[in-house]
């Protein structure tokens, strides 16, 4: 207190004129219907400018939030779609209204884990067994294909990317639904991919859409990537296509697991069938 009292002491003229100054700008600004006007209006300026800047921190501040609630709202429309399920004919027969059970179920997960610059690599996901999330399930996300689970605890799950050199999925082309294999480029660019085995009878174009064929882990029609360039592969007989993925894996934040539902049955079946033969 008493260095304070020495500090006011020794710089008291400073403050006189200071506490003058305030008091003659009141004066000025309270008795002067324009000037009043002019300060009325910058203050409304700067306090709007302050909200504003508040504003874009509260909704930044509650960004997760909202993705949090848009990956739950994302999961349930799409286990309301028409793909997520199939028609039991042998009930249609029965009743007249159709009978629908579900096919397809979506899971929501957090990525808490991602490379993109190996070899193989791999994603881990917040949501295990516990979850309902088993091995051989497809991943995807708002964008398109991710990848499939390959190991699983009881609270995470371990996700085989696209970029993974062990990762091949059946896809066709939009246009004409020719079926062809996807699989990451020999150059192990994260943004593109090599579509193989197609048919020089597909003709397809530059820029066509390449999506899931529904053989595989996901339902039909799920976005893979376009096609960006056209290489004829040895021999003439098929077509070895570059595709831009539709994801960017780098930027991954949460994905959809995809349970379908007949994957035991339909297993065990092909599995029998290789036996016989």
């Amino acid at each position: 207190m008493r260095n304070l009292l020495i500090f006011i002491t020794k710089y008291n003229a400073f403050f006189l004129f200071i506490i003058f100054e305030i008091s003659s700008l009141i004066i000025y600004i309270k008795y002067n219907a324009f000037q009043k006007a002019g300060f009325i209006n910058s203050t409304n300026v700067v306090t709007g400018n302050l909200n504003q800047q508040y504003s874009g921190l509260k909704s930044y501040l509650s960004l997760k939030d909202v993705n949090d609630s848009l990956a739950r709202e994302n999961a349930r429309l799409r286990n309301q779609l028409k793909s997520s399920f199939y028609i039991d004919t042998l009930a249609k027969r029965k009743v007249d209204d159709t009978v629908f059970k579900v096919k397809y179920e979506y899971i929501t997960a957090k990525v808490i884990n991602n490379s993109t610059n190996h070899s193989y690599n791999y994603i881990t996901i917040d949501r295990g067994s516990k979850d309902g999330i088993a091995i051989g399930m497809g991943v995807i996300c708002s964008a398109g294909i991710v990848g499939k689970v390959v190991n699983v605890t009881p609270h995470m799950a371990s996700v085989q990317s696209m970029l993974n050199k062990n990762s091949r999925f059946s896809v066709m082309l939009a246009n004409n639904k020719e079926i062809g294999s996807i699989q990451w480029g020999n150059d192990l660019d994260p943004h593109k991919g090599l579509l193989f085995d197609v048919s020089t009878n597909a003709q397809p174009k530059l820029g066509e859409a390449v999506i899931t064929s529904g053989y595989s882990l996901f339902p039909e029609g799920i976005m893979v990537g376009k096609v960006t360039n056209l290489q004829p592969k040895g021999g003439g007989i098929s077509l070895n296509m570059e595709v831009n993925f539709a994801v960017d894996f780098s930027k991954l934040e949460y994905v959809n697991v995809v349970d379908y539902k007949f994957a035991p049955e339909q297993a065990g079946l092909e599995a029998q069938q290789k036996k016989d033969d």
